[in-house]
């Protein structure tokens, strides 16, 4: 569905829907962003931010086929950090970068800034609109990119500048991100799905959320979650505690039911089987 106004919460929600039944490879990650975004905007007309989109695809085509480098990996990368962090000033956000505008990508655009994941969902959407290949990564606690051209690949990092990262460079982070002890491992490199990078950004707004104790603003990052990935058990689980936690019985069971469904075996299911008990006997 391509719409040039989110006309209302009703429409997104179906939107998003259809995104659900999706196969990964079939998702338009920018797209599905913007809806995601315009949750919180509904009335927000969207098509400045799809021809903002296009602006930068064909900026980079145009300067791409005029470039050239050492290889053509670099010359990639090199047309990428002129377009987007240059040309269109976009940064990291390290002065705010709890704010709450770094994840909804209507509000990157506007300011230019924003959380790793949703400056790698411009970059990733940028770069595909020229048949690049490049990937999201498993890395844990900051959203990370691989390009590949031929033999040729690079990790980098969108939140600076795409500044390609060496293993030593991701063992220094990791240790940051995680500890010490923490040490490098292949499923650090796993490049994940675009449902999986659209899950990552929503669940950053939840966890900030979570942090300040906003319960139901969490539950809605979660059903937003849940719209296009109705088959993640977890988020089920999640929906089902919260609605709990809110004194929302029947929400409540009715997750909880569905987590059950899909995961009906392990430690997890036998507490939640325990409170759907309880919540079924408060119920009546």
């Amino acid at each position: 569905m391509n719409w040039s106004l989110a006309s209302g919460r009703q429409d997104l929600e179906s939107a998003l829907r259809q995104v659900g039944s999706q196969p990964d490879i079939q998702i338009d990650l920018a797209e599905t962003a913007l809806l995601l975004a315009a949750l919180d905007q509904p009335k927000l007309p969207l098509e400045r931010y799809r021809h903002h989109l296009s602006l930068m695809a064909r900026d980079t085509a145009d300067l791409a086929a005029k470039s050239a480098g050492e290889s053509e990996l670099q010359m990639r990368l090199q047309v990428l950090r002129q377009v987007i962090f240059e040309r269109y000033g976009y940064a990291g956000d390290e002065e705010t970068y709890d704010d709450l505008q770094n994840g909804n990508l209507m509000r990157v655009i506007d300011r230019r800034c924003g959380l790793p994941v949703a400056l790698g969902i411009l970059v990733v959407a940028t770069a595909r609109a020229q048949g690049w290949d490049v990937s999201g990564l498993a890395f844990p606690g900051h959203f990370l990119l691989q390009f590949q051209a031929g033999s040729e690949r690079a990790v980098v990092d969108p939140f600076n500048s795409l500044r390609e990262l060496r293993a030593a460079d991701l063992r220094e982070l990791l240790k940051v991100l995680a500890g010490v002890e923490a040490e490098l491992k292949p499923e650090h490199y796993a490049p994940v799905g675009n449902r999986d990078i659209l899950l990552r950004l929503q669940n950053n707004l939840k966890l900030r959320h979570l942090r300040e104790q906003r319960p139901e603003q969490a539950l809605e990052l979660v059903e937003s979650m849940l719209l296009i990935a109705p088959d993640q058990a977890g988020l089920w689980r999640e929906a089902g505690l919260l609605h709990a936690h809110l004194s929302n019985l029947r929400a409540a069971i009715v997750s909880l039911e569905h987590f059950l469904e899909l995961a009906p075996t392990g430690s997890q299911a036998q507490e939640a089987g325990e409170l759907l008990r309880q919540l079924r006997n408060r119920l009546n």
